[in-house]
């Protein structure tokens, strides 16, 4: 494909071609609980995996809006690939914020893969040079496919003060316990992953405090917009085109479905000619609309404020999640919709309503993004309440 920079409608473009690719390896990435290899070279190849990899190492600072609309492609072929290429392009973009020579030792070379956590479900002990690091961390999505993880461990700040430290630590120091059975997205093959008495040095340890406040340790990645913005905020705008190519996905699978279809035990020998049909499809396809609404609005703000560097309220920061939650809300409801629409022969594998649907019913459980969740800490602001989270 060259080694130009690809334009927005380029990349694009390469996304929508890998549906058939995606959607061919799916039910064996459901069997095999992981991504199918095919599938991991075809978005390698297509560029998908560079768009928050600083450009010096071969990525691309691809902006919010086209992050967005590539993992909608990527979403309609597969839930799973798209799920897994939105932790990696959030995780890249983490490991971007830490100093310089960091970044060599980690990306060096643009296939690098970076998987990553929020929770601090491990300890970080003081030791010579850095930290020795002891704990587990669950639903670590394309761990199976990574080469680091960013970690998360409490223990303390160089200045003191103990809490949430974000770190990079190569997969080969690591174990990895393959517990991931689940009903949901489980070709993400989302494992847990292990650090028994793993060193980590100083200079691959940051403080979780400042890269939620925006402080980066990056000189060279200090003047791109792309890194200049809030975790939460940029975390959700990769997120929502994941749960949007999976809603696209469901409706385009039941309108190829449709025509063969009646409705059984009723006069209704064509399900299309059903006026009931019709309303459910209008019903479903608005419903997937208003979602994309909410995840364009987002990346729009995302776009804005890189350019502009104007800085990040409180406000501006809940609406950012709560976008999030929002677009998970919608999109699981004109699911739900399609699939009690879609009769008995639905709950066959080969059928993938039934897969799409349980895809965003797990989406939905997610702890940061659930729509419960990001509806509460969004009402709180607006009735003037200080946050209740430091994930904001």
């Amino acid at each position: 494909m060259g080694t130009q920079e690809p334009s927005r409608t380029e990349l694009v473009t390469r996304a929508a071609e890998l549906v058939p690719i995606l959607q061919q390896h799916a039910v064996w990435g459901e069997e095999n609980r992981r991504l199918h290899d095919e599938v991991l070279d075809a978005m390698t190849a297509a560029g998908v995996l560079r768009m928050r990899l600083p450009r010096r190492y071969g990525g691309y600072e691809s902006d919010a809006r086209t992050v967005l609309d590539v993992l909608t492609q990527v979403g309609r072929g597969d839930g799973s690939a798209a799920w897994v290429a939105s932790v990696w392009s959030i995780s890249s973009w983490m490991a971007s914020l830490f100093p310089d020579d960091v970044q060599d030792e980690v990306f060096t070379s643009p296939e690098v893969r970076v998987c990553g956590v929020l929770s601090p479900s491990a300890v970080a002990e003081p030791t010579r040079g850095g930290y020795t690091v002891n704990g587990q961390w669950g639903f670590i999505s394309g761990a199976l496919h990574s080469q680091w993880q960013a970690i998360l461990a409490m223990g303390p700040a160089s200045d003191g003060s103990q809490g949430p430290l974000l770190a990079l630590v190569p997969m080969s120091d690591l174990e990895i316990v393959d517990d991931w059975r689940t009903s949901g997205l489980r070709a993400t093959g989302s494992v847990t992953t292990v650090a028994r008495e793993v060193f980590v040095p100083a200079e691959r340890v940051l403080p979780m405090a400042a890269v939620l406040n925006g402080q980066l340790a990056s000189r060279r990645n200090a003047g791109s917009g792309v890194y200049r913005q809030p975790l939460m905020a940029t975390g959700s705008g990769c997120f929502t085109g994941s749960a949007l190519g999976i809603a696209k996905a469901g409706l385009e699978s039941f309108l190829e479905r449709l025509p063969s279809r009646k409705i059984t035990y009723t006069d209704h020998a064509s399900q299309r000619e059903a006026p009931l049909t019709h309303h459910q499809v209008a019903e479903a396809s608005l419903t997937i609309d208003e979602a994309e609404f909410h995840a364009q609005r987002l990346a729009g703000l995302l776009d804005a404020r890189s350019a502009s560097g104007e800085p990040w309220s409180v406000p501006d920061r809940a609406l950012g999640r709560v976008s999030l939650g929002r677009v998970l809300h919608l999109t699981k409801k004109a699911v739900e919709i399609l699939r009690t629409a879609s009769g008995g022969t639905s709950i066959y594998e080969h059928v993938p309503i039934q897969r799409i649907d349980r895809d965003l019913q797990a989406l939905n459980l997610h702890a940061l993004m659930h729509p419960d969740t990001t509806f509460e800490l969004y009402g709180r602001i607006q009735c003037g309440l200080e946050p209740n989270t430091v994930y904001i």
